[in-house]
């Protein structure tokens, strides 16, 4: 079996769990863990012994999303009045952006067709690019304490159309035009997830439905599967989520100096912590989740 330094991979009970293993940083979401979770994707795919993928985090979080704080991230230095990249031409940068997001989608896609189920498994915080990846899976179930969100787009950044597709257009608007934090409980309501259970049962409620699937004809799992992933492509998901990329880089791009500066000057100065201070403080208490009611 392949070792991994980000992520652990543990076959049982007809299946196999996927754990992002970076609970240092909320598992954020690093160019190393990406890569190594879509090689445990397809190494899942080629084990005729698992049956379905369980995919969560380690600690308090199942992902706080994309790796912001990382050395070399398109975040990490930026040049002003126009809010470019360190070194970097304006149409260098949306070039950058173009590709990054483009890439971005294309690993949502490889989840997505995968021939197995994958089962989120959201035990905490899920926010960014995790709660994409959370959404793409196929069943999601969360614990009682898990809390999704979009609070990028506070920084210019995108929302995913993954959204709009499981919690409409109405109430995917309202928490990707304002980053606001949605718990488990909205998020079954509105559609986004499968079912809400305890935090103690969580991954056991995920393999109980392994299990499950498991009764079916591995081959029958599969086309029943097609039937909806490949459904809704033919109705226009694929060219939706293409579209998505393309659209994220502007949204990247879209930099004004009266919003993003001080955030990330404090980003340099104070830390990931001095950041979110700057960017999500003006919007707490959130309508939802342990930040519903400020602290004393």
């Amino acid at each position: 079996m392949s070792e991994y330094e980000n992520i652990l991979y543990e076959k049982q009970r007809n299946g196999v769990l996927i754990t992002l293993n970076r609970p240092e940083s909320l598992n954020a979401i690093s160019p190393d863990l990406e890569s190594e979770l879509h090689h445990a994707l397809d190494l899942a795919e080629s084990d005729n012994d698992i049956r379905a993928i369980v995919l969560t985090g380690a600690g308090r979080a199942f992902s706080a999303g994309y790796d912001m704080a990382r050395p070399g991230s398109p975040m990490s230095k930026f040049v002003w009045p126009y809010g470019v990249p360190e070194n970097e031409s304006a149409a260098g940068a949306i070039d950058l952006w173009h590709k990054n997001d483009d890439a971005g989608i294309q690993k949502l896609l490889h989840l997505w067709q995968l021939g197995k189920p994958v089962i989120a498994a959201v035990n905490g915080w899920c926010m960014g690019g995790g709660s994409w990846y959370a959404l793409t899976s196929h069943l999601t179930i969360a614990s009682e304490r898990a809390v999704f969100g979009q609070p990028e787009v506070r920084h210019i950044s995108n929302t995913n159309f993954m959204w709009t597709l499981l919690a409409g257009y109405k109430n995917a608007l309202r928490y990707g035009l304002t980053g606001d934090h949605v718990d488990a409980l909205e998020a079954e309501r509105i559609g986004l997830i499968n079912e809400v259970v305890s935090h103690d049962l969580l991954l056991d409620k995920c393999f109980e439905l392994v299990e499950r699937i498991a009764k079916i004809s591995p081959e029958t799992v599969k086309t029943n599967l097609f039937i909806s992933t490949q459904g809704l492509e033919m109705m226009g998901l694929n060219k939706a989520w293409i579209l998505n990329g393309k659209l994220s880089a502007l949204a990247h791009s879209s930099s004004r100096e009266d919003y993003r500066k001080k955030m990330f000057d404090d980003l340099e100065s104070g830390g990931m912590r001095a950041f979110l201070q700057t960017r999500d403080g003006p919007f707490q208490p959130e309508p939802f989740g342990p930040r519903s009611h400020r602290k004393e």
